[in-house]
């Protein structure tokens, strides 16, 4: 005969499973959805200076400020937890083919307002490129992208409709920022 301890593995085994079935069902609901949604980016202020890096080396770092526009709310189903987004820029240089950057980034949580309509935005992380290649660079290309945190299922990283292409001057800026 099956003792207590037999007959309770059997269903902890059996609950797992079926706990196992439904959270896969809940994945399969949302799985197909897009989370595309469209993005206005406009960019203001653009200034170059050479500067040093906080690890002391010579480089060219961004000044930049950011109008971002964007209805997120379509994004927030039943299995979604949180938005990460992140701006960022792509550029490509001498030295380097693709330069990527994380210029700001912003978690919302379900139940907060999904509504982006920023003006004016300084930047949350520095610009810098790794060598003299922001001065007089005009192929600059800004996106927003983000990741759907959902509460069963895969993390998809997204790209929003939209990006912004700007370029910097051709001389260093003596301004303070």
């Amino acid at each position: 005969m099956n003792n207590v301890l037999s007959r309770a593995n059997t269903i902890f085994a059996f609950t797992l499973s079926v706990m196992a079935a439904l959270t896969f069902g809940c994945f399969l609901t949302t799985a197909f959805d897009s989370n595309i949604a469209p993005v206005y980016m406009e960019t203001e202020k653009h200034l170059v200076k050479n500067t040093y890096t906080p690890h002391g080396e010579k480089a060219d770092r961004g000044h930049i400020t950011f109008d971002l526009t964007s209805d997120l709310d379509p994004l927030f189903t039943w299995n979604t937890k949180q938005l990460f987004l992140y701006l960022m820029v792509e550029y490509e240089t001498e030295h380097n083919k693709l330069n990527q950057v994380v210029l700001w980034d912003k978690i919302i949580k379900r139940g907060s307002k999904a509504n982006l309509d920023l003006k004016k935005m300084s930047l949350k992380y520095p610009f810098y490129d790794d060598g003299n290649g922001l001065k007089g660079h005009d192929n600059i290309t800004m996106t927003l992208n983000w990741n759907v945190v959902p509460g069963a299922g895969m993390l998809p990283r997204v790209g929003g409709q939209g990006k912004h292409v700007f370029g910097f001057p051709d001389e260093y800026s003596r301004k303070r920022v």
